[in-house]
């Protein structure tokens, strides 16, 4: 089931509260939202009724609480709820989960920072009721940690506990080998845990090694508990939490023993539960078309078979046999399913001119379209889409590129000590240069870039994203860079979308008036910034609808290297060959600053190039493997109604 905003926000996420899903997959309570923003109210409602409950019993209300990207939007409700509606938390008592060991409380990168940042300043909490853990703590840490749990203890116990949680499954910073009946302790974090939090530290040699956080058993002791997971990046783990066994490499499944737990999950973090992904498996359905190709794309894959080749006993051992008695015979559904698949390949992303379009991803007319390829930084036009990309120039579109960010976050401090030294070379009045050279050499633990350094980091990332727009034959006149306030702020974190962001946007559609917009539909990037980028296209679209160009522009949507759309979410497959592979490379290589063990990889070591090309041979093999033709590579599109 599906919750969105407008239902009852007193019961959501207690209906059956500590149960699981009448399925024989589920061990725990989860509640599934549209969206994130949404949930994340109701949760910050469910903090603040306790809140109130506890005030008008004149009692101490004592809150876990969690850190990291998932809490914030309840922090920023909880936040809106004390200045616009007098929400008091003069009788809140907090216990943070945890926090980095050794970390410095002024450190911007500390839990205590954070807190402090998203919730704390903003609120009339006593700072003597705030407890986090001391990263600082030098001498008896166990008997420091130890009274933690005690002091959690004495204040009566935790009524409401928040949490994330990891790729490892961990919750805190149980990493996976956590015992059942930990406590409070310092704990050696997870590579993977280190790598997710590389971006934020400029680098994974600079993510503490260790931290300090409260045990399993601390945990399990709240009366409520409520777990926040949003995006595609959490939902292998999700299922592994709620469906599999109890286990110490799954710390996040010693929840299911727990009689009051909910998970708040969005649609992509539960895109992986048995009763989402395969709801066939669990109860009878209404068959719509894209279930029923969800259904036949997933169950040539998991047997092994080609389309054409599934059979009737194959549905009915698969949980569809009631398809069947909808389609008829195997024959004609894989018939069907197939050639909804082979029309979505096309070699003419932009249309093909003077032809039938009516089994075509786009339209025929116009024949010469214009086009905006929306790129949050300046190479993920050529990361996700090169191959398409060119084709659109190749076919005679008029292709614009509008880069949404400057990227210059994403620019080491050595590559633009490399370009600052050659412009000290070059330049016969140095003195600004050697101003920026001093500001990188002498920059500060935790300090940000200067004005001047972010100019400069941003410049090195325009010159890249010329060289490879014209290496794809783009007019410069047609190469627009948005530089959007919300991203220039010079630290890790962004700030909120204004009016400011959306109307450079929209002014360029305005200007352009485009029949295709392509933009990026991947909100797995560890940085966070797609995600924002869309929104603000999303917005903006919003706005523009009503005006008569809209009427004829299609959005498309792409993925970038974290993620690929599942074959059976792919609207507009754009095969290449092995020499547009080559050509999209070098196209990729143009973005030197890029290379080399870029800022923001995540956890896989590949280059976005090596990333981007295995991806795109691996789609292309998925297609093979379902009985259609054979392509080096394929690039994918999703298509946006608005």
């Amino acid at each position: 089931m599906i919750i969105n905003i407008q239902m009852s926000k007193q019961s959501i996420l207690h209906q059956a509260a500590g149960k699981f899903e009448e399925t024989r997959f589920e061990k725990i309570h989860n509640v599934i939202f549209e969206s994130s923003n949404n949930a994340s109210i109701l949760v910050a409602n469910e903090i603040a009724d306790l809140i109130k409950s506890k005030q008008s019993q004149n009692e101490k209300c004592i809150l876990g609480l969690a850190t990291g990207s998932s809490p914030i939007k309840v922090y920023d409700e909880l936040v809106r709820m004390h200045n616009e509606e007098g929400l008091s938390f003069k009788n809140v008592v907090t216990f943070n989960l945890d926090e980095y060991y050794p970390m410095e409380k002024e450190n911007i990168q500390s839990y205590y920072y954070f807190m402090h940042d998203h919730l704390f300043d903003h609120i009339d909490i006593l700072p003597e009721n705030i407890n986090i853990p001391d990263g600082t703590i030098e001498k008896d840490v166990y008997k420091y940690c130890m009274s933690y749990d005690k002091n959690i203890d004495e204040a009566g116990g935790l009524d409401f506990q928040l949490l994330g949680i990891g790729r490892t499954g961990h919750v805190g910073f149980n990493e996976p080998g956590s015992h059942y009946n930990s406590g409070t302790r310092t704990i050696t974090l997870d590579y993977v845990t280190r790598a997710d939090a590389a971006p934020s530290f400029l680098g994974i040699d600079k993510v503490p090694r260790k931290a300090i956080t409260m045990g399993i058993a601390t945990i399990r002791k709240a009366k409520r508990i409520v777990l926040l997971a949003w995006g595609i990046n959490k939902a292998g783990v999700i299922k592994k939490a709620i469906e599999g066994e109890v286990s110490s490499q799954i710390p996040a499944t010693y929840l299911q023993t727990h009689s009051n737990t909910t998970f708040v999950l969005d649609i992509d973090a539960s895109s992986e539960l048995t009763r989402v992904k395969t709801p066939w498996l669990v109860t009878a359905l209404t068959w719509n078309e894209h279930l029923k190709r969800k259904a036949v794309v997933w169950l040539s894959e998991l047997l092994g078979k080609s389309i054409l080749k599934l059979t009737d006993k194959d549905y009915n051992d698969n949980g569809m046999s009631n398809l069947l008695v909808d389609e008829g015979t195997a024959y004609d559904l894989n018939i069907k399913m197939f050639n909804v698949l082979q029309h979505g390949i096309t070699g003419w992303p932009g249309g093909k001119p003077n032809a039938d379009d009516t089994n075509r991803p786009e339209r025929a007319n116009p024949p010469k379209k214009r086009v905006i390829i929306f790129s949050p930084h300046p190479d993920d036009d050529v990361i996700s889409m090169g191959g398409t990309f060119d084709r659109l120039v190749e076919q005679g579109h008029e292709v614009h590129v509008a880069y949404q960010t400057s990227g210059n976050f994403a620019v080491a401090d050595t590559e633009a000590l490399k370009f600052a030294e050659v412009c000290k070379f070059m330049s016969k009045s140095s003195k600004d240069v050697e101003a920026v050279i001093n500001n990188i050499n002498n920059k500060e633990k935790n300090s940000i870039d200067t004005l001047d350094v972010r100019k400069l980091k941003g410049m090195i990332r325009r010159g890249e994203s010329i060289a490879a727009t014209r290496y794809l034959k783009v007019p410069d006149e047609n190469v627009h860079f948005l530089d959007l306030p919300f991203y220039e702020t010079g630290t890790v974190k962004k700030g909120k979308l204004t009016d400011a962001d959306i109307n450079i946007i929209s002014k360029l559609i305005v200007d352009v008036k485009p029949h295709q917009i392509y933009a990026a539909g991947d909100l797995a990037d560890p940085h966070g910034t797609h995600k924002v980028c869309l929104d603000a296209l999303f917005m903006s679209i919003d706005e523009l609808k009503s005006q008569e160009f809209m009427d004829d522009c299609w959005v498309w949507l792409y993925r970038g290297a974290w993620h690929e759309w599942e074959t059976h979410e792919i609207e507009m497959a754009v095969p290449m060959s092995p020499d547009q592979v080559l050509k999209k490379r070098t196209a990729i290589f143009y973005h030197q600053s890029q290379k080399d063990g870029a800022m923001f990889q995540g956890d896989d070591s590949r280059e976005f190039w090596v990333r981007v090309e295995d991806r795109n041979k691996l789609t292309a093999q998925k297609y093979n493997n379902l009985g259609l033709a054979d392509y080096a590579a394929i690039e994918a599109f999703k298509r946006y109604i608005f």
